[in-house]
């Protein structure tokens, strides 16, 4: 996995910044589940998801230990990854949302190298992630980073293994931390809290 990004405005992946969101980006987070359109909301969700359900679901998420990165184009919350903490804090669980007209660019493989360097320097062996039989999308994702893809009541759950932290790990996700605060500083979006 590269830290450097070339930028090329014909990839949006490389247009934008990414950074890990804090409790005080609820409000982003929350508008950006509340723009996607119903297919997408079923696809992160395995539900049909309601505004309200939604709301209710950015106000809680930042109190559960989550790890929530982002991905902003033009100073908008566009596309986050979640990493939420299971049990004894061994596992987690993974699951991302990218708007509508974003999705197939690259943008959900740099969340997901980002949400596995969290996982591993907070000490996840496994993540899991789920998604509906239909999302090819996902599905596509998940075989970038594992092969371990099983088929259970009309869901496909996929695990991925972890390495131990290092010094290393640690090191990087710092300064892609600082990266993302630098540059979300010089795109006029001030965030009001590190993460």
């Amino acid at each position: 996995m590269s830290d450097t990004i070339a930028i090329t405005p014909e990839h949006p992946a490389e247009t934008g910044y990414y950074r890990k969101l804090s409790s005080a980006d609820q409000h982003l987070f929350r508008d950006h589940l509340l723009r996607l359109d119903q297919d997408a909301r079923r696809a992160r969700f395995a539900m049909l998801a309601s505004d309200a359900f939604l709301r209710c679901y950015a106000e809680t998420s930042f109190s559960l230990g989550t790890v929530i990165h982002g991905y902003f184009a033009g100073g908008i919350l566009r596309a986050v990854a979640e990493l939420r903490p299971l049990g004894d804090g061994m596992s987690a669980e993974a699951a991302f949302s990218v708007e509508p007209e974003l999705q197939q660019t690259g943008i959900g493989t740099r969340l997901m190298e980002l949400t596995l360097m969290a996982a591993r320097n907070r000490g996840c062996h496994h993540i899991l992630m789920n998604c509906l039989a239909t999302n090819r999308a996902m599905q596509k994702l998940a075989r970038r980073f594992t092969d371990d893809l099983t088929f259970e009541m009309g869901d496909v759950v996929c695990q991925i293994s972890s390495s131990r932290p290092s010094a290393f790990s640690q090191i990087r996700e710092q300064i892609s931390d600082l990266y993302g605060f630098m540059v979300s500083l010089t795109e006029g979006l001030k965030p009001t809290g590190r993460a």
